[in-house]
């Protein structure tokens, strides 16, 4: 493989260093937790590059906002992206260096906002002879 193209596709394959649009953190090559670097790991933004993961085909180029969480069937926690532009959703593994503070804020959202008036769960338990406390 010659220079240009190593460089190309090192560059493809998400291990080169940037700094993020969002936070302006300098953010280095991944470690524990992925061949990609795919997210910041101070504020869990993106840019949309990818259509499938490393690939840099995508043209959008649009942030790509952490929205929400999810488990994976092996135990593994992955993080929801949006773009801002177009409104694609991708999902990316967390990574070892993550910022645990901010994952744990986005998992816990919905539960702070749920979509209905918070006093009707006790409404609920009652309508269902739960006893509210074991809730």
């Amino acid at each position: 493989m010659n220079h240009q193209k190593q460089k190309e596709h090192e560059g493809r394959s998400g291990k080169e260093a940037f700094i993020c649009k969002v936070c302006g953190a300098a953010v280095g090559p991944a470690f524990g937790g992925g061949r990609q670097r795919n997210h910041c790991p101070v504020c869990l933004s993106s840019l949309h590059l990818d259509d499938l993961p490393g690939d840099r085909s995508a043209g959008c180029g649009g942030v790509m906002d952490p929205v929400g969480v999810w488990v994976r069937k092996n135990g593994e926690w992955a993080i929801i992206h949006r773009c801002r532009r177009c409104g694609v959703l991708h999902s990316n593994r967390v990574a070892a260096d993550d910022n645990p503070l901010k994952l744990m804020s986005i998992a816990v959202k919905p539960l702070a906002s749920p979509p209905f008036p918070i006093e009707r769960i006790e409404e609920m338990a009652k309508a269902e002879r739960l006893p509210s406390k074991e809730l």
